[in-house]
C-alpha cells in the first residue's frame, strides 16, 4: 500500500511539473522541466550523501572508535542482509539520526551524541534498524527524486510568475487577462501542491521504515519507546536543521503545530508508536 501511495504522488508531482513547465512557454517549456528535473536529479544521486554529512559535520568513524554504535549497526546489518554502510557521528546534542546514500552498496547512517546519550542499546538498536528499513526499501533514492522534482517545481513556478508579470508566457494563451491570472494562479499554488505532496511521500516512507526497523531489530516496542523519547528530547534541544533535509531524519528536527503539521515531513510520533504497538501484537519475531 505504501509503494502504491508513493507511485501515484510521484505521479502527481510529475503532472505538476508538466502543468508548470507548460505554463512557461507550451511543449517547449515541458521539455525544459523534464531537463531541469533531469540534471537536478543526476547531481543528487551521485552527491547529495556527501553534501548532507558535510552539512552537519558528520565524521566517520570505525569499530575502536565507538564500539557500542559500530557493534549495533554491524549486526542489525547482518540480519537485514544489507552491506556494512557507513557509521558517522554527529557532535549535536539533539538527539536524531538518518541514513543517507543512493543504494545499499553507497549507504551511510549517522547518528548525533545526544541520541547515544539519551537511548539505551535496545531503543539505539531500533533506530538505527529503522535507518536500515530506510536503505532496504530505497527511501533515500524516493525522497531524494521527490524533494528534487519539488525543487524544480517551485524552481519553475517563480519563473512563469516572472514571465506572466512582464508579458512572458505561452504564446498560446487567449487574448486578455484570462491567460495572465490563469498562470499566475498556477504558479502561485503548484509550489505549494508540490510541498504537500513530497511531506507525503516522506511520511509515508517513514510507516513503512518503521515497520522494516521493527522486522530488522525484532522488537517494535524498542523503537516505540526510542520514538517517544526523541520527541521529547528534540523538544528540551531543538536541532540547528536544514528544511530541505528535515525529511531525513528520524524525528522531524523542526518544530510546529497545528496548521504546520500539513507541512510536517513526518507522521505524528503517537500514530508511529501505535502502529508499532500494532505490529508488536499481530507478529512474533
Amino acid at each position: 500500500m505504501n509503494t502504491l501511495k508513493t507511485t501515484c504522488l510521484m505521479a502527481l508531482l510529475t503532472v505538476l511539473l508538466v502543468l508548470v513547465g507548460g505554463a512557461i512557454g507550451g511543449r517547449g517549456g515541458m521539455a525544459m522541466a523534464f531537463l531541469l528535473a533531469g540534471g537536478m536529479n543526476f547531481f543528487s544521486y551521485w552527491f547529495s550523501d556527501k553534501i548532507v554529512l558535510s552539512m552537519y559535520g558528520a565524521q566517520p568513524i570505525e569499530e575502536h572508535n565507538d564500539p557500542r554504535f559500530y557493534g549495533i549497526v554491524r549486526r542489525l546489518a547482518t540480519r537485514a542482509g544489507l552491506p556494512m554502510p557507513k557509521v558517522y557521528i554527529i557532535q549535536d546534542d539533539s538527539p536524531n539520526a538518518f541514513a543517507t546514500g543512493r543504494n545499499p552498496e553507497h549507504a551511510a547512517v549517522a547518528a548525533t551524541t545526544g541520541i547515544m546519550r539519551l537511548l539505551n542499546d535496545e531503543e539505539l538498536a531500533g533506530v538505527m534498524a529503522h535507518e536500515l528499513g530506510h536503505v532496504r526499501n530505497r527511501d533515500i533514492l524516493v525522497s531524494t527524486l521527490a524533494a528534487t522534482f519539488a525543487g524544480a517545481i517551485t524552481y519553475l513556478a517563480h519563473m512563469a510568475q516572472w514571465g506572466a508579470m512582464f508579458g512572458g508566457g505561452r504564446s498560446d494563451d487567449n487574448e486578455g487577462g484570462s491567460g495572465l491570472f490563469g498562470t499566475l494562479f498556477m504558479a502561485i499554488l503548484a509550489p505549494i501542491a508540490a510541498m504537500l505532496v513530497q511531506m507525503a511521500i516522506s511520511r509515508s516512507r517513514e510507516f513503512g521504515a518503521d515497520a522494516a526497523g521493527a522486522q530488522i531489530s525484532g522488537n517494535p516496542l524498542s523503537l516505540a519507546r526510542a520514538l517517544q523519547k526523541l520527541e521529547m528530547g528534540s523538544r528540551q534541544i531543538p536541532m540547528d536543521a536544514n528544511a530541505a533535509t528535515a525529511h531525513m531524519f528520524i524525528v522531524n528536527p523542526l518544530t510546529g503545530g497545528g496548521l504546520m503539521s500539513l507541512f510536517s515531513t513526518h507522521p505524528p510520533i503517537p500514530e508511529r508508536v501505535h502502529r508499532l504497538e500494532d505490529i508488536s501484537r499481530t507478529h512474533d519475531y
